[in-house]
């Protein structure tokens, strides 16, 4: 006897809509915006991904531990230590202090590193250029206040 056929049915993704597929897209943005900004950003500068997240993330943030920089970026403690170490080697970052806990070690970038930071910024005006071409002022304004207000409630997110 041969096995049954699967109906259509059971060869159709269910459909996403709503809430879940604004986190699938948001899921893919997160998944492909690393290529262009890799290509475009990093590579150009000289950096790994992981080295140019934590220049940005300096550069944004100011002085930051390790774990702190593995917080925000989502990568594991040990990547961030690697990163770090490099980055010091290369003279775009350097310790920071910490007055009031002499156990926490942060970093800042160094002279060099504000210079790199400092040349991301054309380097991601142009990778947004091209990626944005064609949205309009009005639709980026809304998408950096949904973007805004998504990333304050995943602060928030386990608390």
């Amino acid at each position: 006897m041969a096995a049954a056929e699967p109906s259509d049915a059971q060869n159709e993704a269910p459909a996403i809509a709503g809430d879940v597929a604004l986190l699938v897209d948001l899921l893919k943005l997160a998944t492909f915006i690393g290529t262009p900004m890799r290509e475009g950003v990093a590579e150009p500068l000289g950096l790994t991904s992981t080295d140019l997240r934590i220049v940005l993330a300096l550069g944004g943030e100011g002085e930051l531990a390790g774990h702190d920089l593995s917080e925000i970026m989502g990568v594991p403690p040990m990547n961030v230590s690697r990163a770090i170490t490099s980055l010091m080697q290369r003279g775009l970052v350097e310790p920071g202090k910490d007055k009031t806990n002499r156990r926490r070690k942060p970093v800042r970038l160094s002279e060099a590193g504000k210079r790199v930071f400092a040349q991301t910024i054309p380097a991601m005006d142009s990778v947004g250029a091209d990626l944005f071409k064609g949205v309009s002022q009005r639709d980026r304004d809304a998408f950096r206040r949904v973007a805004a207000s998504v990333l304050l409630r995943i602060g928030r997110w386990g608390n």
